[in-house]
C-alpha cells in the first residue's frame, strides 16, 4: 500500500467510527430513550368540571394513572359540562370524572331512568361513539335543594314539593346553567310546579352559594349532597320524592381511542374502591381543612393500594 493510500484509509476508519458514534446504533443512546418514555405507551389528559370534588376527583385519576406509568397532563377546574364536553369533543382533553345522571340527561334530555343500574345502563347506550363510560363506582354526589334550618321549620319544609307553594315569595339560588338545565329550574318548574320568584347565578356549589344562602340573599340553593358546608351551617337537604334529581354515581367518561387496558383497568380499580362515605370524607379534607386536592388524592390512592 503506498503512503497516499495508507492515509486515505485511515481517514476512512476515522469517519466510518465517528459516524457510529452518532448513529442511533448506540446502546447507551437506546437504554436512555427508553428511560424517558413512558414503559405503557399510553398519555392523555384529564380534566374536570370546576367545583372542589370534580378538581379532586381528576387528581385521584391523573395520580393513579401516573403511577401506572401513563404519561398524564392535567387541565383541571375547566368549567361546567357544557365546557369540557365541548374539550372532550374538540381533543382538548381525554377524560373527565362524571356524574351518571346528569350525565344522562345531557346526552338523552328524554331519559326517564332513575336507579343507580337503569341509569348506567341507559347511559352506556346514550354516549356518543367516541366516548365511552367505564365502570361507576358506589360514591354518589346528588343535585340538592338546600334552605336554611330556619326557613324549613318557617315553612315546615321536609320536600321539594313541600317548598313549591312557597316558591312565588322565595329566591332561588344556583350555578348560571341552572336557569336553562332539566335539573335546574326548567325541571323544579316541570316536576313539582315550583316557580320562584327570581333566580340568581351563583357559583358551582362554591362558597359564592354558601354565603348567599347563609346570609339571606337566596332562600333556596343548589348544592351537593356530599359538601362538608350543609353538616357545617346546619343547611336542610329537601327531599326528592319524585327523583328530578336521579342516581349520580361518579363514573369515569372517556375517549374512546385512549381507553387502553392498562388506563381502563386502572380507573376501574379506582371505581371499586370509592364509596360514598369516603368521598364525603375526602372533599372534607379540601373544602374545610383546606387540603391541597392533590395531597388528598395521593394519599388515598396510597392507603388502597392503587398507587
Amino acid at each position: 500500500m503506498s503512503f497516499t493510500r495508507a492515509i486515505l484509509a485511515a481517514l476512512t476508519v476515522g469517519v466510518l467510527a465517528l459516524a457510529g458514534c452518532g448513529s442511533g446504533n448506540d446502546p447507551l443512546r437506546e437504554d436512555t430513550e427508553q428511560q424517558n418514555t413512558s414503559e405503557s405507551g399510553d398519555s392523555i389528559i384529564v380534566g374536570s368540571a370546576n367545583f372542589p370534588e370534580a378538581v379532586l376527583l381528576g387528581e385521584i385519576y391523573a395520580a393513579a394513572l401516573e403511577a401506572h406509568d401513563v404519561d398524564v397532563q392535567r387541565k383541571l377546574n375547566i368549567g361546567a359540562r357544557e365546557a369540557y364536553i365541548k374539550a372532550l369533543e374538540d381533543g382538548s382533553i381525554d377524560l373527565v370524572p362524571e356524574y351518571t345522571g346528569v350525565l344522562l340527561q345531557y346526552f338523552d334530555k328524554e331519559a326517564t331512568a332513575a336507579k343507580p343500574d337503569e341509569v348506567y345502563a341507559a347511559l352506556q347506550e346514550a354516549v356518543p361513539d367516541e366516548f365511552m363510560v367505564l365502570e361507576k363506582s358506589s360514591a354518589e354526589d346528588k343535585d340538592a335543594v338546600v334552605v336554611t334550618r330556619e326557613t324549613a321549620e318557617k315553612y315546615d319544609l321536609k320536600t321539594i314539593a313541600d317548598l313549591a307553594p312557597h316558591a312565588k315569595d322565595l329566591v332561588l339560588g344556583g350555578p348560571p346553567e341552572w336557569k336553562t338545565r332539566s335539573t335546574g329550574v326548567p325541571g323544579l318548574k316541570e316536576v313539582y310546579g315550583a316557580e320562584f320568584k327570581s333566580f340568581i347565578p351563583l357559583d358551582v356549589a362554591g362558597p359564592v352559594t354558601v354565603a348567599a344562602l347563609k346570609g339571606g340573599r337566596v332562600d333556596a340553593a343548589n348544592l351537593f349532597t356530599t359538601q362538608s358546608a350543609i353538616e357545617q351551617n346546619d343547611f336542610v337537604v329537601l327531599e326528592d320524592p319524585k327523583l328530578l334529581f336521579t342516581a349520580q354515581n361518579v363514573v369515569p367518561l372517556i375517549s374512546k381511542d385512549k381507553a387502553s387496558e392498562t388506563v381502563v383497568d386502572t380507573l376501574n380499580g379506582i371505581s371499586a374502591k370509592l364509596d360514598t362515605p369516603t368521598l364525603r370524607d375526602l372533599v372534607a379534607r379540601v373544602e374545610v381543612d383546606k387540603e391541597d386536592p392533590a395531597t388528598v388524592a395521593k394519599d388515598w390512592l396510597t392507603e388502597n393500594g392503587l398507587a
